[in-house]
């Protein structure tokens, strides 16, 4: 069993409590709320932004050439590419590039993205890259399943969300920071594996909690929620 075989099992009962959350289950059954989307894609659009800079970081702990411009051209991909679905979505719910990077992010979000940043600026890049799968590999398996219901990936809103998720291109990014991480953690202590085993865990978990914070449009928590529109 390969160290990342070990992690998806031990990560399973927090990724199935993603795929079980109603903001999922209503972007595969297309129930979801519009509105819970449309915060969704502004919040994401400002997670992303925080994304990219770890991989960034990553061009800056790697040493191996080849590492080097995987992650450059991963953070390409999140900037020219995963980015721009969310602002085809914007343009769609009438959200402009303006109204979204003027949002602010919530709570969750900069906890999320903070968390990340640290890992990855103090850590290794082992557990940089720890930090960065969770969201890589737990979109894909969710765009797996989604991609399994029927009628899914046709859906005339949610269809191009699930297409990108599930699809191969997207599918062999993952596989290849998975075999990454694979590598990195070869030879490590036990204990130096178990720090990378709570990165992993903790992102993971934040990953479900930003879905929870999307359904229910919160901010700090302790604010009324007043999120009709985008901030």
């Amino acid at each position: 069993m390969t160290f990342c075989d070990a992690l998806f099992k031990k990560v399973a009962p927090v990724w199935e409590k993603s795929h079980q959350h109603p903001f999922v289950k209503g972007i595969g059954d297309g129930t979801l709320e519009l509105d819970k989307f449309q915060y969704y894609i502004v919040q994401d659009y400002l997670y992303l932004l925080d994304y990219a800079k770890v991989y960034a970081l990553g061009v800056v702990k790697a040493h191996n050439p080849e590492v080097m411009a995987k992650f450059a051209k991963q953070m390409d991909g999140i900037l020219n590419g995963e980015m721009n679905l969310h602002k085809q979505y914007a343009k769609r719910l009438g959200i402009s590039i303006q109204e979204m990077e003027e949002a602010k992010p919530s709570a969750m979000n900069l906890a999320y993205t903070n968390y990340m940043l640290s890992v990855s600026q103090s850590g290794t890049l082992a557990e940089l890259t720890a930090s960065l799968l969770p969201c890589m590999w737990s979109y894909w398996e969710i765009g797996k399943r989604l991609n399994a219901v029927s009628g899914a990936r046709d859906h005339e809103f949610y269809g191009e969300w699930i297409r990108g998720y599930s699809s191969e291109e997207y599918g062999e990014l993952c596989i290849w920071m998975i075999e990454l991480l694979n590598e990195l953690a070869a030879g490590k202590s036990e204990q130096e594996k178990l720090r990378l085993e709570e990165i992993f865990l903790n992102t993971s978990r934040f990953e479900y909690l930003f879905w929870d914070m999307a359904y229910r449009k919160e901010m700090w928590g302790f604010e009324e929620q007043q999120h009709s529109g985008v901030l």
